[in-house]
């Protein structure tokens, strides 16, 4: 008599993608926000999201810092924070205006494509922009040379584009987009001009190559990707995409684990997890006890690159600013009687 076989439950297991969370220009971001407020006393405006995540904003404004939607918004006399995502130069110019004292907390390599963007246009090139409509960044970077920059919203819109010589003509990107899809984007716009320039160096941004290169080994084995993120975060939504196109047969992108659905567990046995550029590990961590809750026990870090990159504060933090903004109050007030 032959014996039948015990059919046992396939193990649940979480594959943890390394890098994921922080990067060192939303590390700086955030850091800077926390010392004017340690420095200076709240409060301390910030325009815009610092970082596109909601815990991070709403931990922020708990310690005194106040969002803004512009510069004019602020208070004259008072300090004000500009955001990771770069901010064009008009912005700076109502700073002046508003007698404000100014921290720039634009990441680094943002900067590098701004700067990239001044250059050509000083040397009347059209520069073609890939990036996505509205995005803060895009609209940061575009303030540089409004009248030499034109917005490429992916592949479909190249048939689109109009420059004036194909033969001088640039691309540069948003630093949080997906590779893939902006190298299918570049492709398609060298067909149209095959004397299409390329920027000195990569304009997306370590991290988010690294956080896409992990996804992607992530998705490979996984039933369900979780990313976790807010909607508004670009690196975020990049990464739910990247990994649905890689092998993941399902993909979410949730702020916490409070907004994730028990049903999509249903026969899924791996569980893959990554966190866009702008999330604090807390986070990350309330998803592997949620999932622990429920079953999910083993768990595998997927790191195919380790990161060790870091960036300076921003040199407007070794000011005395309220003393700076004291006097811009007075001029001000000056000006105006």
């Amino acid at each position: 008599m032959t014996a039948t076989p015990v059919s046992r439950p396939a193990e649940r297991r979480i594959l943890l993608a390394a890098p994921r969370g922080y990067c060192a220009g939303v590390d700086r971001a955030v850091i800077a926000v926390e010392q004017a407020l340690e420095q200076y006393g709240a409060p301390v405006y910030v325009r815009h999201e610092i970082v596109h995540n909601k815990y991070v904003v709403r931990s922020l404004e708990q310690k005194g810092a106040i969002f803004v939607d512009e510069a004019t918004d602020v208070p004259p006399g008072e300090i004000v924070i500009f955001s990771a995502h770069g901010v064009a130069p008009t912005v700076h110019e109502e700073a002046e205006r508003g007698a404000l004292a100014t921290i720039d907390a634009t990441c680094p390599l943002v900067t590098k494509v701004h700067k990239e963007a001044i250059r050509f246009a000083k040397d009347d090139y059209d520069i073609l922009l890939i990036g996505h409509e509205g995005h803060e960044e895009v609209i940061g970077t575009s303030g540089e040379a409004p009248d030499h920059i034109t917005l490429v919203d992916g592949p479909e819109d190249v048939p689109n584009v109009e420059v004036r010589d194909p033969d001088k003509v640039v691309w540069l990107s948003q630093t949080t987009l997906s590779v893939d899809e902006t190298m299918e984007t570049v492709e398609a716009l060298q067909g149209r001009y095959p004397n299409l320039l390329s920027p000195p160096s990569d304009d997306i941004c370590y991290a988010t190559q690294n956080r896409q290169t992990a996804i992607k080994m992530v998705a490979a084995e996984s039933d369900l990707v979780l990313v976790v993120g807010s909607k508004n975060s670009s690196n975020s939504v990049r990464l739910v995409e990247t990994a649905l196109n890689h092998g993941a047969s399902a993909g979410h992108l949730v702020d916490n684990a409070s907004e994730i659905d028990e049903a999509w567990l249903d026969g899924v046995t791996t569980i893959g997890l990554s966190s866009g550029a702008s999330v604090p590990e807390v986070l990350i961590d309330g998803v592997l006890e949620w999932l622990r809750e429920r079953g999910w026990e083993g768990l595998e870090v997927v790191q195919p690159v380790k990161e060790h990159m870091t960036f300076s504060l921003p040199k407007e933090l070794r000011r005395d600013l309220r003393a700076e903004a004291a006097e811009k109050r007075k001029q001000h007030a000056e000006d105006a009687g």
